[in-house]
C-alpha cells in the first residue's frame, strides 16, 4: 500500500473487506448447499433426524479440513513462488 495517500488506503481496505466477506459467503452458501443435498433427504419431520445430523456435521469437517488444506497448499506455493523457485509440486 506503498505510495497511496491515507483516504486511497482506506478504500483498499475497504474494498479487500468487502471481497473477503463477498468470498466468505460464497463458500458457506456452497458448503451448506453441498451438505444440505448430501445428508437431507426425509423431510417427514422438521429438524434432522440422527442419521442427517450426523452426515452433516461430518460434511462441515471433512469441507473444513479440506479447504484448510487447499490453503496451506496454496501458501506454501506462493512462498516456493518468492523465493524463485517456480511452481514445483
Amino acid at each position: 500500500m506503498e505510495g497511496l495517500n491515507a483516504s486511497e488506503q482506506r478504500e483498499l481496505a475497504s474494498r479487500m473487506e468487502r471481497k473477503q466477506l463477498k468470498e466468505f459467503m460464497t463458500m458457506y452458501s456452497k458448503l451448506v448447499q453441498r451438505c444440505f443435498d448430501d445428508c437431507v433427504n426425509d423431510f417427514t419431520t422438521k429438524s434432522l433426524i440422527n442419521r442427517e445430523e450426523g452426515c452433516v456435521l461430518r460434511c462441515v469437517d471433512k469441507y473444513m479440513k479440506g479447504s484448510a488444506r487447499l490453503n496451506e497448499r496454496f501458501q506454501e506455493q506462493n512462498a516456493a513462488m518468492m523465493q524463485g523457485g517456480g511452481m514445483g509440486r
